[in-house]
């Protein structure tokens, strides 16, 4: 296996700009493994394919505005953008600028003050902020769009999912992107399950892989809960005959992370923690049945992940196809279910 396998054609002009109106609207492209068959539908028609007793399972952590601005001692601008919350004070950041060792001190506007303690290597560092950066993050802080967006967003909301509760995450769970209020009640009405489980995104999880074996790849941990209702819920759904359906990337590695914990009879346990889970063809999945997600970007650990749960063939085909018949692509792009 090689990281080349994962790389595919894209033109970008198939790479999506702004979100269409409504969510629902997207395109969304139907892989059913058994049949081996490709559907094309919008996103609403995914209830064509869900049945009562399924479980949905959404990932409901909340985007931050986590690219900020600061000064060194000497004036020159840094830029931070905030990854993970090691304590109250502490963070993992990128740091964009040139000079940033430790010991360094940064300034932020609004009185918030910072030092860089450790360098983690390359543009890596853990800050430590003067106070609680949270209160500050509405006035100095900016949505930390992907690099391959150059469209600016007029409504930050776009870039969260309706059902966005526990803040957190460094970028979107952007199959949940596509679900309006209005799908959520459809889908209830006919008996289908939500349960809700929190995965805080980092960067690292839309970062190509450089190594030419994957297995070499070191994934960098993701702080994620799976609270015990919702391992109730996905425990009864599993025993009542009905599917458990990951809707993104996110909700496939927390279900797998917590499946690690089950006790005999179950599908998962209840589990929170830092998961270093990486998910490569070859992998046997433990919980999930069925997955909707996005297009990912080629070398990327996310079509590998994809990869695993559809085969690489199969999944390398229908991006072809999806690039023939214009889809669009990555975080505002169309989506996938995987059956």
């Amino acid at each position: 296996m090689k990281t080349s396998d994962f790389d595919y054609d894209l033109p970008e002009e198939r790479i999506a700009q702004t979100p269409l109106e409504p969510r629902h609207a997207s395109r969304l492209l139907v892989l059913c493994r058994e049949e081996d068959t490709l559907c094309h539908k919008t996103f609403w028609d995914v209830a064509e394919y869900l049945r009562p007793g399924d479980l949905l399972v959404i990932n409901q952590t909340r985007v931050i505005p986590a690219r900020v601005y600061a000064r060194k001692d000497t004036g020159g601008r840094v830029e931070l953008l905030l990854l993970r919350r090691e304590d109250a004070l502490t963070w993992e950041a990128l740091v964009g600028g040139k000079g940033l060792r430790p010991g360094r001190a940064l300034a932020i506007e609004g009185g918030l003050n910072a030092k860089i303690m450790t360098d983690l290597g390359g543009s890596r560092r853990r800050l430590r902020f003067s106070e609680p950066v949270e209160a500050y993050l509405p006035l100095v802080g900016q949505m930390p769009l992907p690099p391959y967006i150059h469209e600016r967003l007029s409504d930050p909301e776009r870039y969260q999912t309706v059902y966005a509760s526990q803040p957190g995450s460094a970028a979107a769970p952007t199959a949940g992107l596509h679900f309006t209020s209005e799908l959520i009640d459809r889908l209830k009405a006919m008996g289908v399950g939500f349960a809700e489980v929190t995965l805080h995104v980092g960067l690292d999880t839309f970062a190509p892989v450089t190594e030419d074996d994957p297995q070499e790849h070191q994934i960098h941990t993701e702080w994620c809960e799976l609270n015990l209702e919702a391992a109730a819920g996905i425990n009864a759904a599993r025993a009542n005959g009905g599917r458990i359906i990951a809707v993104g990337t996110t909700s496939v590695r927390t279900l797998e992370s917590a499946a690690r914990q089950a006790q005999p009879g179950q599908a998962v346990a209840p589990f929170s923690g830092p998961t270093d889970l990486f998910i490569l063809p070859g992998y046997s999945f433990h919980v999930v049945d069925a997955m909707i997600t996005n297009f990912h970007l080629p070398r990327s650990t996310l079509i590998m992940l994809v990869s695993a749960f559809a085969g690489r063939e199969r999944v390398l085909a229908a991006y072809r196809l999806a690039v023939e018949m214009d889809y669009r692509f990555f975080s505002f792009g169309d989506a996938m279910l995987i059956l």
